[in-house]
């Protein structure tokens, strides 16, 4: 069944490709986190190593979190970009306000992309998307950072089917199995911050079942509050009259 979910993912990647990047390269923001780790890994199966480049973009208060080991056990390029200075900048922006504790958290996601995009356009790129269904299921994922990309292999599995996807494509365990951290200040997984673990998410997500109604509750509450994520620009629905135009 997974190996049938790898090689569906890896033709995906190659026919998109195709039609939307004949010759371009995968930029892939190597964040060290299994997602990313996999994405890298599905990209030079389906286009070759030589195609595609991982970045690291490390804050001030970041290591690479084995990025640099990742590019180099797929024999990927690796750039190093770091982020730290340019978000420090906007520290210095409010005069009459501060900044909220939730923007200050979602600038460096979205200066991680804007440097995924610079980098594709210098190096003729398409940026990936490393989100998987189940952090999207519960909006867990920065609109405009990254939440976005260009293409997202990962968007229509789960945690526990990404995981899976890993093994088939043999990549270590110490990064198929790392646990899941956003990597914000906290010290806490996503599953502690959650309340819930990716198993139960992943289970409900997939049979609609939930033994705990609470946990069941939030993560409907979740779900439903961040729906607007997935439909990111919103368009009329109307046509206008031709006769306007007459």
């Amino acid at each position: 069944m997974y190996k049938e979910i790898t090689d569906q993912c890896v033709n995906w990647i190659k026919e998109w490709f195709e039609v939307n990047g004949k010759n371009c390269n995968a930029v892939v923001g190597l964040s060290g986190g299994k997602d990313s780790t996999i994405v890298a890994a599905l990209c030079v199966k389906a286009l070759g190593a030589d195609r595609v480049i991982g970045v690291a973009m490390p804050a001030s208060n970041q290591g690479l979190n084995d990025a640099d080991k990742i590019a180099e056990h797929l024999g990927i390029t690796f750039i190093v970009a770091p982020i730290g200075e340019i978000c420090g900048e906007f520290s210095k922006v409010p005069h009459h306000f501060s900044w909220s504790v939730q923007s200050i958290q979602n600038i460096p996601p979205r200066i991680r992309m804007t440097m995924l995009y610079a980098i594709a356009q210098t190096f003729n790129g398409r940026v990936s998307c490393n989100c998987n269904l189940s952090e999207d299921w519960v909006g867990y994922s920065t609109l405009f950072g990254d939440s976005v990309g260009s293409f997202a292999p990962l968007a229509k599995l789960t945690v526990t089917e990404v995981k899976e996807v890993g093994r088939v494509l043999g990549l270590p365990s110490i990064w198929v199995d790392k646990t899941p951290d956003d990597g914000l200040p906290a010290s806490m997984s996503d599953e502690q911050k959650f309340g819930f673990t990716y198993d139960t998410l992943d289970h409900y997500i997939r049979t609609g079942l939930c033994k705990d109604k609470s946990v069941k509750e939030k993560i409907d509450s979740m779900h439903k509050k961040n729906l607007f994520k997935l439909d990111i620009i919103k368009v009329p629905t109307f046509i206008p009259d031709d006769s306007l135009w007459q």
